[in-house]
């Protein structure tokens, strides 16, 4: 049975942790509004990580990652507010999130944040 963790998030035991392997996830609808113009970002935001002993259950991931759909905040700020928050409930080896924001006034960014010591094996 999966354990609740803060902001809804559910893990499950890790059934190989004395291996690295990497686990990706993509949300390709991810989307936030911006704290200036209230207008919605869309995006892409994808999650990489070599568990340890923890993994993550997928539906209680989208509802988290759809939690910010009405939350004011900028790139940088939500990208490193997932991964920290992701971080603490999994505890990876080694974690990166990538969002992946579409063309807004003509201008693409992308945001890339990790933690942890990335195997030498994973690109």
């Amino acid at each position: 049975m999966p354990r609740r963790k803060p902001h809804g998030l559910q893990t499950f035991p890790n059934r190989s942790p004395e291996r690295d392997y990497l686990v990706r996830h993509v949300a390709p609808e991810f989307t936030s509004r911006c704290p200036l113009t209230g207008q919605p970002d869309f995006g892409t935001l994808t999650l990489e990580f070599v568990p340890d002993r923890l993994c993550v259950e997928l539906k209680s991931l989208k509802l988290y990652l759809l939690a910010f759909r009405d939350q004011g905040i900028f790139y940088e700020a939500v990208t490193n507010r997932i991964l920290d928050e992701l971080a603490a409930v999994l505890k990876p080896r080694w974690m990166r999130i990538t969002t992946d924001w579409n063309p807004r006034g003509g201008m693409r960014s992308t945001i890339v944040a990790e933690c942890g010591q990335r195997p030498d094996h994973q690109a």
